[in-house]
């Protein structure tokens, strides 16, 4: 498989020859098995004393002759705390029971049970990684990812350009991938945010975002912008290619291209 080389100008210099993980059959039950050990979630839970901090003594008993009992009071039995004490007449005032004020929660979430503890085999990870590249390279699997390429005119996949546009500047870089992507991949280069609709909104996540451009670079290549994703072939994950569906719109550059051929023999 051949792909063309793309100028920061936006111009084919050469024919280069892909290797190998660009052309693979692409197995989406594999990435979505990655993807979902790959998920990573914050433990949390209430403390373990949370509503426990009462006076209330919780051996409260409910028959008769028994100091501080119960009994004859008409009143239920949880564990109670006082408020204020005439002799042997108390003002009772229910605590620590779930059903109380203030008092612990029923059935309290557990960090262990939030813990992702799920396991993948090496064998399984490259082959879902090397899935994943070959949708980056699939006309069918972008155009599917994302709505508005129907019936548009796509030239080449996989976008590889010359190594010298990770030496531009944001501006620059900006600039030239215009040139390269052209007006209709750009639109979808470019990270959107918007305001969530709904009560998300009050419950910290406001804003939407979207993934936007992924640039791979080689090993000892770097690109300082924030304004696309930018990973290197080392790190490269499932993850950063297939979240949300396989197919995202992915740009490398010829060093990368060389990187991830060793990589993944």
């Amino acid at each position: 498989m051949k792909t063309p080389i793309l100028s920061i100008e936006g111009k084919k210099k050469e024919m280069i020859d892909l290797p190998k993980c660009f052309s693979q059959e692409i197995r989406k039950d594999i990435i979505a098995k990655i993807l979902e050990v790959k998920k990573n979630r914050q433990p949390y839970s209430p403390s373990l004393i949370a509503g426990k901090q009462s006076s209330a003594s919780g051996k409260l008993v409910h028959r008769r002759h028994v100091w501080k009992s119960q009994y004859g009071r008409g009143i239920s039995r949880i564990p109670r705390k006082i408020t204020l004490r005439r002799g042997s007449q108390f003002n009772w005032v229910g605590a620590i029971a779930p059903n109380t004020r203030g008092g612990r929660r029923a059935h309290p979430p557990k960090i262990l049970s939030t813990i992702n503890t799920k396991r993948i085999n090496k064998k399984e990870l490259k082959l879902a990684l090397i899935s994943a590249i070959s949708a980056t390279a699939n006309k069918e699997k972008v155009i599917k990812k994302y709505g508005r390429l129907k019936n548009k005119k796509i030239d080449s996949l996989p976008l590889v350009a010359e190594s010298k546009i990770v030496s531009l500047k944001t501006k620059e870089l900006i600039s030239s991938l215009k040139k390269i992507l052209g007006k209709d991949l750009f639109e979808l280069a470019l990270q959107k945010k918007k305001i969530r609709a709904g009560k998300g909104k009050l419950r910290g996540r406001k804003y939407k975002k979207t993934a936007g451009l992924l640039i791979v670079v080689g090993n000892n290549e770097n690109v300082k912008t924030n304004a696309f994703e930018v990973t290197n072939a080392k790190s490269l994950s499932v993850a950063d290619l297939a979240k949300g569906g396989t197919g995202r719109l992915t740009l490398y550059t010829e060093q990368s291209i060389k990187d991830l051929g060793e990589k993944l023999k």
